[in-house]
């Protein structure tokens, strides 16, 4: 990870002082004119424990080059200031543990509480206890890595920070105790360069304001929950609110919950915003929010993208804030320096690539009408269609092949439901009914993770209309900043074996109609992860780009497997995990999986990207752009595949992408393994069994299996699929010249050209004195395939003889199989 040493961190904020001077360079919202701060809450608290010296460090090894740490000032029996986040020490701490008799019970603003203070302890003895991360949802990992209490001498001495900021949270308490906040705050202020204080203590803030009217250090006053009281006036925080007035006598600004200015509904929307910061502007405030967190839930109008809400506080057409408070200060560093102020008309670079996953799946139900449309105004390059199959025929797009998955299918068609192992075990199937009967079918918002308790955008649950697959070309025909569509198949062997139903001859028929069986419309896209079903579309139509699916992680490929996947595919789909293992969310190192690949030509495209933090390993910062950015940059990717395709359209468009070897630290790839997160962790995790290498017998498959036709029978409870219906005279007419004699004579002539080169291959191989002469003169990929070779000979020939052996046997079956066609198609 980052080196800690202060060499590198002062070399690191060097780099960044002309940047921080182009942020200042035009006018902002802010009372000043200059960027927004981004302050960080006890350091980076959403990972480290909170007040850690590496939770301090973090921050400003990631965050903007200003970056402000908060402290959540604490005094000690002797008087010392330590940096804790809450008065009690036992939620984030051990303490509990190393002093288990010393718990007490004091009045607290008239309220009894319970737990270890501060106060019963001298700093010596506080040393001995270890910080530990007090929310529960977030890594414990760093528990036992002894991160002992931070002073606020110590966080200016050893950090050196760019600003700090003191928070006075309860002066009356520690008076009760005598000790004077006041005359630590004063001391402190004398050696240590204190940007700002804040208390939401009236009467604490009013005895320090003569002290620093000449100073640089801004006192600011907090403000709690709107119904909450303040203790020297007695009135409740959101009365004070409407009297900036009187604030303005003892504070230059005001810190407010996120929700003074942008409140909620009780459905968690979002409601119009309050004049509150119009009007501190007005008396001369700067005005600072709090309460952002990554992994806390915030309004659903903002689809799981912090980022979009940062930029609803700093970069509306009405205000900006003057600065943000955040436990994750990676994000606003990035929305203040990399995502404000963008021009929304600009194009951005073609890459990478951004495929939308059932639409914009992320805010509208998979698969519909409104999620291509959203999609499409979020900038998707390519909209996707998993095509399923009806009972009569009909091709359409969902998610999966089981509509209790993605429809309301349980409520209308209980009696359908069937137990079937192939596809997943119980469900209700689309082949069991007639697309008169799917169509009016509501759609249903899927979430992150199936059992995942974060619930996508609520108001849309059954928003949208099911399309069909031509209704879907059309949509995806008529959009002009769309460059492509994908067509996702699978299931399809079941479908022709045990129902009779011709998914491949449906798609490519509903494509011809179309008119995609040629090169002078939009970019077309077929996936699957079945090979055979690959070699079938290539063998009737190679105008198409052909994306083999590797559904299960993946540590390795090896170089003939990948030969293998160049004869069906143009390029490769792959889970996130087989570019970066993990283990307990932590990512663990990078694989070779992408760069071999690539080596041999084939594009890589990666599933699947959401917004939800929950997806997210712990070392990308609960940030859906941090993980963007190490698929984009740290492993160049060609492509990602999205549930929320505006921020996939939004990454690429950023500023900072444009720099680069100057690009910010916070849009450079967070580091993984050995440098990374887990390595600031004393105890170290079980060792993960590493996912398998990809080898030939995984990708190879029999020949696709002839469709069965089955005659239609009814039971009562099971309806069982039928063929499609039989075509007009017209439709039969017409297929055999299109797909009859050219299939036939082009698969013949791509068997025998293959058989006479790999002949000659396997000629010259036999008679090399040596692979390595092979090598020095070949490609880089197929260099590595000679030198592989070169340690066995005689198993390499051996090998390389029976594998030509199959393709001649699998290429002369297709021959057969599309002469068949040919016969029955006539």
């Amino acid at each position: 990870m980052f080196k800690l040493a202060s060499v590198g961190l002062l070399l690191c904020l060097a780099v960044f002082v002309a940047d921080a001077a182009q942020r200042s360079s035009s006018a902002w919202k802010t009372l000043s004119g200059d960027a927004p701060v981004a302050i960080a809450r006890g350091g980076f608290s959403g990972i480290f424990p909170d007040s850690s010296i590496n939770a301090y460090k973090w921050a400003l090894l990631t965050g903007l080059p200003d970056m402000i740490l908060w402290c959540d000032v604490q005094l000690t029996r002797d008087g010392v200031g330590i940096c804790f986040p809450e008065l009690t020490l036992e939620s984030y701490s051990d303490i509990s543990g190393i002093f288990n008799k010393s718990k007490k019970s004091y009045l607290v603003n008239g309220a009894s509480t319970t737990g270890w203070f501060s106060v019963d302890f001298t700093l010596s003895a506080l040393r001995n206890i270890s910080l530990t991360q007090g929310v529960s949802f977030r890594p414990y990992e760093f528990d036992n890595s002894f991160f002992q209490v931070v002073t606020v001498g110590d966080l200016a001495r050893q950090l050196k920070p760019p600003g700090l900021w003191l928070n006075i949270q309860h002066d009356a308490f520690f008076s009760q105790h005598n000790l004077s906040m006041r005359s630590f705050v004063i001391s402190a202020s004398q050696g240590v360069i204190v940007k700002y204080i804040s208390s939401p203590e009236v009467n604490f803030l009013r005895s320090i304001v003569t002290q620093y009217k000449s100073s640089p250090t801004k006192l600011v006053f907090r403000f709690l929950g709107q119904d909450d009281i303040e203790p020297s006036t007695n009135q409740t925080y959101g009365s004070l609110s409407k009297n900036l007035t009187f604030i303005k006598t003892f504070s230059s600004g005001i810190l407010v919950p996120k929700t003074y200015i942008w409140p909620l509904d009780k459905d968690l929307y979002l409601e119009p915003h309050t004049s509150v910061v119009l009007d501190a502007h007005k008396e001369g405030l700067e005005i600072f929010a709090s309460g952002f967190s990554n992994d806390v839930p915030f309004a659903y109008d903002y689809n799981y993208d912090p980022v979009a809400e940062y930029l609803n506080f700093i970069d509306n057409d009405n205000f900006s804030v003057d600065g943000v408070l955040s436990d994750f200060p990676i994000t606003p560093s990035e929305a203040i320096d990399c995502f404000s102020r963008m021009d929304k008309n600009l194009s951005g670079p073609a890459t990478p690539l951004v495929i939308s996953h059932e639409g914009a799946s992320g805010q509208y139900p998979g698969c519909t009408d409104l999620a291509y449309k959203q999609a499409i105004s979020d900038g998707a390059d390519i909209l996707d269609c998993p095509v399923q199959m009806t009972k009569d025929g009909t091709l359409f797009c969902l998610g999966s092949i089981n509509l209790i998955d993605k429809t309301t299918a349980a409520q209308t068609f209980s009696d359908l439901k069937e137990n079937i192992p192939e596809l997943g075990g119980n469900g209700i199937f689309s082949f069991s009914l007639n697309w008169s009967d799917i169509e009016n079918l509501k759609p249903v918002i899927s979430k992150s993770q199936q059992n995942a308790s974060l619930y996508r955008n609520p108001k849309n649950k059954n928003a949208g209309n099911l399309v069909k697959l031509s209704e879907f070309l059309t949509l995806a025909n008529n959009a002009t900043t769309v460059s492509g569509f994908l067509i996702r198949i699978e299931k399809a062997s079941y479908l022709a074996e045990k129902k009779g139903l011709d998914v491949i001859d449906a798609v490519v028929d509903d494509l011809s109609r179309a008119g995609y069986n040629n090169h002078t419309r939009k970019k077309v896209m077929i996936q699957s992860s079945s090979s055979a079903v690959l070699m079938k579309l290539k063998g009737m139509e190679d105008n198409y780009e052909f994306l083999y699916e590797i559904e299960d992680d993946i540590s390795n490929i090896s170089n003939s497997t990948i030969l293998d996947i160049t004869r069906f595919a143009n390029s490769v789909v792959l889970d996130k995990y087989s570019v970066y293992s993990q283990n307990l969310r932590f990512l663990t190192g990078d694989t070779e999986v992408v760069p071999k690949l690539q080596a041999f030509k084939l594009p890589v495209y990666i599933k699947l990207f959401q917004n939800e933090f929950m997806t997210q390993a712990w070392d990308l910062c609960a940030d859906p752009y941090v993980e963007l950015n190490l698929f984009v940059v740290g492993s160049g990717v060609n492509g990602v595949i999205t549930d929320f395709p505006e921020t996939s359209n939004k990454y690429r468009r950023n500023r900072c992408l444009t720099l680069g070897k100057y690009r910010p630290v916070y849009m450079n790839p967070v580091p993984v393994g050995r440098g990374g997160l887990l390595s600031f962790s004393k105890t170290q995790p079980p060792a993960a069994a590493p996912s398998p290498v990809l080898t030939d017998s995984d990708v190879t498959e029999p020949p696709f299996p002839s469709v069965v036709v089955k005659p239609h029978t009814n039971n009562g409870s099971n309806i069982y699929a039928t063929a499609p219906p039989p075509k007009q005279p017209s439709e039969q007419d017409e297929r055999p010249i299109k797909y009859g004699c050219p299939v036939v004579l082009r698969a013949m002539a791509l068997s025998l050209v293959r058989t006479i080169m790999m002949f000659r291959q396997f000629w010259v191989l036999l008679y090399a004195k040596n692979f390595a002469s092979l090598s020095s003169k070949g490609k880089p990929h197929q260099s590595l395939y000679l030198q592989a070779a070169e340690e066995n000979k005689k198993v390499f020939w051996l090998a390389y003889l029976l594998k030509w052996l199959m393709f001649v046997i699998q290429d002369l079956t297709f021959v057969g199989r599309a002469y068949e066609n040919l016969i029955y198609a006539s």
